[in-house]
C-alpha cells in the first residue's frame, strides 16, 4: 500500500491540507491518515471512499499510478 500512501500525500499536498485537516474532513483520526501515508495500514473500501471525497478525487486515483508517469 505504499502507492496508496504516496497518492494520498500527493493529493493532500496539492490541496494544501494538513494531515489533521484531511482527517477531520474524512472523519478519521490524524494518526490513521499518517499510518496510511506511511503505508503501514490498509484502508477499508469505506475509508478509501471518505478519503477520496475529502480530497476531491475519484477513489481509483488513490490506488493507481499517476497518468502522466511522474513519480509521486
Amino acid at each position: 500500500m505504499q502507492l496508496l500512501g504516496a497518492n494520498v500525500r500527493h493529493y493532500r499536498k496539492l490541496k494544501g491540507l494538513s494531515q489533521e485537516r484531511l482527517a477531520l474532513d474524512a472523519g478519521m483520526e490524524r494518526s490513521y491518515v499518517s499510518d496510511l501515508e506511511r503505508g503501514t495500514r490498509n484502508p477499508s473500501v469505506r475509508a478509501l471512499g471518505r478519503l477520496a471525497e475529502a480530497l476531491g478525487v475519484e477513489p481509483q486515483m488513490l490506488l493507481g499510478t499517476p497518468e502522466n508517469g511522474s513519480s509521486i
